[in-house]
């Protein structure tokens, strides 16, 4: 093959206290068409991003795939990339993970190999953690973890009752800079609290939804964010003593919500914020040959 177009989900990560372990992919996608050509670099970028995001050998999506090409062996002399961009980027949605990961499975496709276990590993070095990678790499819910320098991750099937709602502020965020307000150290009460909630959030996400809400709650790492998004928070918060499971989305500002029925319920105020009804993505990426 020599042109490929390949459809990545986003996702929404940490799912309440699941910090860097949990994922879940979502239905909304980025596709990138790749060319190879006999030199150079062409970018043609529409839809989120389109005026921000460079358009050189510093793209995201060019990184990874060159990166992935000289692990291969298989480096190609020109690369022409069209972009069509539905994630957000820097709300919280995986919009950087999504970009990894299509660049690794363009390179992938055009050497002709699967995707294994060496492309995680890669894709998660590109952002220091599995979660975001691993679910959009392969669908649905991601459990993420680390042993030494290597990342793991498995993939489990997401209960088919789940009907996200991701309402979607207009400010953005910086990963970088949420971890900086997180504490070196947690006392020992909220990590427990934490490794309670995240387990369950594995079973509720796959085998009993009516746990969420309880799933959903942290205190590991959105009460210490708290200031870098207060209207965030606070939605979180609404949505919660609503009965809807709630948490925020990654970094955020993004917030995830559960319904039972995937309406929110009236009277919560989401001024600022534009909900979104996405399904959850079980594919994870697609990658098909072009003529």
């Amino acid at each position: 093959m020599t042109a490929v177009r390949v459809t990545v989900p986003a996702s929404t990560a940490n799912l309440g206290s699941g910090f860097d372990a949990l994922g879940l992919a979502l239905g909304l996608h980025d596709e990138v068409e790749f060319r190879t050509t006999e030199s150079g670099l062409t970018i043609e970028v529409v839809g989120q991003g389109a005026a921000t995001v460079p358009a050189d050998e510093s793209h995201l999506v060019v990184r990874a795939f060159t990166a992935a090409t000289t692990r291969l062996g298989s480096p190609v002399p020109g690369l022409h990339l069209r972009c069509r961009n539905a994630i957000p980027h820097a709300r919280g949605l995986g919009s950087s993970s999504a970009a990894v990961v299509a660049g690794i499975a363009a390179a992938y496709a055009l050497a002709g190999h699967e995707l294994d276990t060496a492309a995680l590993q890669l894709a998660a070095e590109f952002e220091g953690h599995a979660d975001n990678a691993a679910a959009a790499m392969f669908g649905g819910v991601a459990v993420a973890w680390t042993e030494g320098d290597r990342y793991r991750a498995v993939r489990l099937d997401p209960h088919p009752a789940l009907a996200p709602v991701v309402l979607i502020p207009e400010q953005e965020s910086a990963t970088r800079t949420t971890r900086g307000l997180l504490p070196p150290t947690v006392p020992h009460a909220d990590a427990a609290f934490a490794a309670a909630r995240s387990a369950l959030a594995v079973h509720a996400l796959t085998e009993n939804p009516e746990l969420l809400l309880s799933a959903l709650d942290d205190r590991l790492h959105e009460p210490y964010r708290e200031s870098a998004w207060p209207a965030t928070y606070a939605l979180v918060k609404a949505l919660r003593e609503a009965g809807v499971p709630a948490a925020v989305s990654g970094a955020g500002p993004t917030v995830l919500a559960l319904p039972e029925d995937g309406k929110l319920p009236e009277g919560i105020d989401v001024s600022g914020f534009t909900p979104h009804h996405v399904p959850v993505d079980t594919e994870g990426v697609r990658v098909a040959p072009l003529g």
